[in-house]
């Protein structure tokens, strides 16, 4: 499974998404779109939307922190 975070540091929702994540032991590669102009031009045309995060999991994408829709995808409690 690969999981992408676009995200920015200064984001509480990004922040909680990746602990989140982190608790439920998923690896992630996390994405800072307020450094990477490029990543962030990627993230709207997936999501279509500017705020994060976003979450690609396999192609399924999740924006903001959604945690019944990102427990569901990953299979977590």
């Amino acid at each position: 499974m690969k999981v992408l975070v676009y995200s920015s540091p200064s984001c509480p929702f990004c922040i909680r998404a990746k602990q989140f994540l982190k608790d439920k032991a998923i690896e992630f590669t996390d994405i800072d779109v307020s450094s990477d102009e490029e990543k962030a031009e990627e993230m709207v045309k997936k999501s279509g939307q500017m705020g994060v995060p976003v979450i690609d999991i396999d192609g399924q994408i999740v924006v903001g922190f959604d945690r019944p829709k990102l427990s569901k995808i990953l299979g977590v409690v």
